[in-house]
């Protein structure tokens, strides 16, 4: 149970780091989304080991495609009312999936995912406007810690310079 705590503390002293890293980056350089969301997933995507596909998905006409990205090929289209990405925006929260396998209506863009976690995301008129998504090649690799620090972290997005 130690090693435990003392790794999700490690966790959350990591994800502290990188939101400031973020949060710096975007205040004294970015005055747009676009530029916001790169730099958050470029940041994710190569300094937290366990993330295998780091991405945004935007509800476009009522459909859920595939925005900026690092990883495999992303399918561009998810189909609607299917798999996670869909279940955090029709459920207005974050999605927590140990295994994708045993996720109602997977969609396997890349077979070799084995975990997600989902964070809804809103403009700012509070306007749903798609989500986060993170894969992982690993089961069991997201908990409540990722959940807090990625819903806050997407925030800075629509962070406007002065």
């Amino acid at each position: 149970m130690h090693v435990l705590v003392m790794e999700q503390t490690k966790k959350h002293k990591k994800y502290e780091r990188l939101y400031s890293q973020i949060s710096e980056l975007i205040q004294k350089s970015s005055n747009n989304p676009t530029s916001n969301i790169s730099t958050i997933i470029a940041v994710l995507h190569h300094k937290i080991e366990y993330f295998f596909w780091t991405g945004f998905y935007f509800l476009v006409d009522g459909k859920l495609q595939v925005g900026p990205y690092q990883g495999s090929l992303a399918c561009i289209n998810l189909v609607e009312n299917t798999g996670a990405c869909w279940t955090a925006i029709n459920q207005k929260e974050t999605i927590i999936v140990s295994d994708v396998e045993a996720f109602p209506g997977h969609i396997a863009c890349d077979s070799r995912s084995r975990s997600e976690i989902v964070v809804p995301l809103y403009n700012k008129k509070n306007e749903s406007i798609g989500v986060f998504d993170v894969d992982s090649r690993e089961l069991n690799s997201f908990d409540e810690i990722d959940a807090f620090w990625l819903e806050k972290i997407i925030t800075l997005i629509y962070h406007q310079k002065s």
